[in-house]
């Protein structure tokens, strides 16, 4: 008999999570593309956005490449495990999503356009996967960092999704919530995709426009 892991198809109590530990994973640096630091505090004039689409590897690069972004780092959030490993993120009992935190200065990109390349470049109706990755960890999220962002992202992906229905696609299940803490992932995944050209990336988009003012 196959074993089936349960936390694949829903998410864990907090009396279920993993303890996790006190110390981070990662000690920090700079980024390897941008060569800005992945930690912070980052400047003021700067503002934050934690979006998960799947696989954090390919993620991260879409974010990267935008006029504006400051830098990128990747890790897990949106679950109870302080400070998990990649494993412990996997095996669903931590409840963290694979994420990429987004920083990026206003005056140069709006929230509307990281959000644009980030509801056009995964698929936000699949729930707990994202193609062939399966599991509560590759579900579709946005944490933001104040109600204004909230605002912004609900409208958007209300918007979206109005633009999926029209294009006979399913629903929007991406998750939308004030940003909690943010654990970076082991320094091996930060920036994978510059350290490793051919590795991997399962993101596939819908093929819908995503409008924005």
């Amino acid at each position: 008999m196959l074993f089936s892991n349960p936390f694949k198809a829903r998410l864990p109590l907090k009396a279920e999570a993993l303890p996790g530990r006190s110390a981070p994973i990662f000690d920090g640096g700079a980024h390897c593309v941008l060569g800005t630091p992945t930690t912070g505090p980052f400047p003021d004039h700067l503002e934050t956005v934690q979006l998960g689409l799947g696989c954090f590897w390919g993620a991260e690069r879409l974010f990267w490449k935008l006029k504006g972004v400051y830098t990128t780092a990747v890790g897990y959030a949106g679950g109870h495990t302080p400070n998990p490993t990649y494993e412990e993120v996997c095996s669903g009992r931590t409840g963290h999503s694979e994420v990429v935190l987004v920083v990026y200065d206003p005056a140069v990109i709006s929230l509307q356009q990281v959000l644009k390349v980030f509801f056009e470049e995964h698929d936000p109706t699949q729930g707990y996967r994202q193609g062939n990755d399966i599991g509560t960890q590759y579900r579709s999220v946005i944490y933001c960092d104040n109600d204004e962002a909230l605002q912004t992202a609900r409208a958007t992906a209300k918007a979206y999704g109005r633009a999926l229905g029209e294009a006979g696609r399913g629903q929007v299940s991406t998750e939308i919530e004030a940003a909690g803490n943010f654990y970076y992932a082991e320094d091996y995944h930060q920036q994978y995709l510059h350290k490793v050209p051919n590795g991997y990336c399962g993101l596939k988009g819908t093929g819908v426009a995503c409008i924005t003012a």
